[in-house]
């Protein structure tokens, strides 16, 4: 899944997926919580260490992570897991493509 995809490109839910009555939304109808500010994380994996350990560290200093090379990342917001993804450098910087959207239950 792209990073470039805006709200206003999804379409409604079908009928056939709609629990109860069927309202018709758009993604217009967002337009009121487009400012809300949220917090995105990237979590490449964890570690836990000793704070004599952690203030041993140096530039350089190497840390091992819970994870392998090439595993799916973690994607929060606000501290919600929502989907994992691939790290990927875009324009010489760090980015994140979405691989898969994590539905409610099934983290």
């Amino acid at each position: 899944m792209s990073s470039d995809l805006k709200l206003d490109e999804f379409e409604a839910t079908p009928p056939e997926a709609a629990s109860g009555p069927m309202l018709e939304h758009s993604a217009a109808d967002l337009a009121a919580v487009y400012d809300v500010p949220v917090n995105i994380q990237a979590v490449l994996g964890a570690s836990n260490i000793e704070v004599a350990s952690l203030l041993r560290l140096q530039r350089g200093s190497v840390i091992e992570l819970d994870r392998k090379v090439g595993e799916a990342i973690d994607i929060y917001v606000n501290n919600r897991l929502v989907a994992r993804g691939e790290v990927v450098v875009v324009d010489e910087r760090l980015g994140v493509t979405m691989t898969e959207i994590i539905k409610d239950g099934d983290a």
